[in-house]
C-alpha cells in the first residue's frame, strides 16, 4: 500500500508543475523557419499551427502562425478573399509542422460570399469545407457581414469573440445572398484571429 501511494505521489509531483510547450512564429513570408519553443501560460491546453492565403486581385499573400492555444479546431475556412487552414494538437511542440495550404481541390459545395458590395457572390468550396458560414458584427456603428465555406470543426465552435452572430448550415447555398454596403475586412479579421488564437 506504501508503494502505491508513494508512486501517486511522485505521479502528483511530477505532472503538477509540467506545462505545455509548444512551437512559436508569426511569418509574413510564408514560412516558419525561426520557429522558437515557447512554455504555455496556464489554461493554454494545445499548440496550434496555421496557414492563412489572402488574395487581393493580382496579388497573394500567405502567412504562418504557430502559438499555444486555450482551445482550437483543426479545420478550414474560406471567405473567397481569405482562406486559413488549421492544426491543433495537445502533446509538447506537437505543432513542428506547419499547417496544410488550404485545400484548392474542389468538393462540389457551393456557398454565398461577400466582396464588400453583395453577399451573392458563388463560392465553390473545397477541401473539408463541408458547410456554409455567415457572421454578422458591429464596427464603428456599422453592420457587417462576411459569408463562405467551413468545415464542420470550426463551425462546432461555440462562440467568437467581436461577433453577434454566427452560423454555419448544410446544402449548397444555404447561408443566403444579400447585399452589404460596408467593408467586410474587419469583420474577416476577427474571425481569423479568433479561429488563430483560440
Amino acid at each position: 500500500m506504501d508503494l502505491q501511494l508513494s508512486v501517486f505521489l511522485l505521479f502528483i509531483l511530477f505532472t503538477a508543475g509540467h506545462s505545455l510547450s509548444c512551437y512559436e512564429c508569426m511569418s509574413l513570408t510564408g514560412s516558419c523557419a525561426g520557429q522558437k519553443v515557447k512554455t504555455c501560460p496556464s489554461g493554454y491546453s494545445q499548440c496550434m499551427s496555421t496557414t492563412a492565403v489572402a488574395q487581393a486581385g493580382d496579388i497573394t499573400s500567405k502567412v504562418k502562425a504557430k502559438d499555444c492555444a486555450v482551445a482550437c479546431q483543426s479545420g478550414s475556412i474560406n471567405f473567397g478573399i481569405s482562406k486559413v487552414s488549421s492544426s491543433c494538437c495537445n502533446t509538447d511542440q506537437c505543432n513542428a509542422q506547419d499547417a496544410p495550404d488550404p485545400s484548392n481541390i474542389p468538393n462540389g459545395k457551393k456557398c454565398f460570399s461577400c466582396d464588400g458590395q453583395t453577399c451573392s457572390n458563388i463560392l465553390g468550396c473545397s477541401g473539408t469545407e463541408d458547410r456554409c458560414i455567415k457572421a454578422t458584427g458591429t464596427f464603428g456603428g456599422q453592420s457587417l457581414v462576411v459569408k463562405g465555406c467551413a468545415s464542420k470543426s470550426i463551425c462546432d465552435a461555440t462562440s467568437v469573440s467581436d461577433v453577434e452572430s454566427f452560423s454555419c448550415c448544410e446544402g449548397n447555398l444555404c447561408n443566403g445572398a444579400q447585399s452589404v454596403t460596408q467593408s467586410v475586412l474587419f469583420l474577416c479579421c476577427s474571425l481569423l484571429s479568433y479561429f488563430l488564437m483560440h
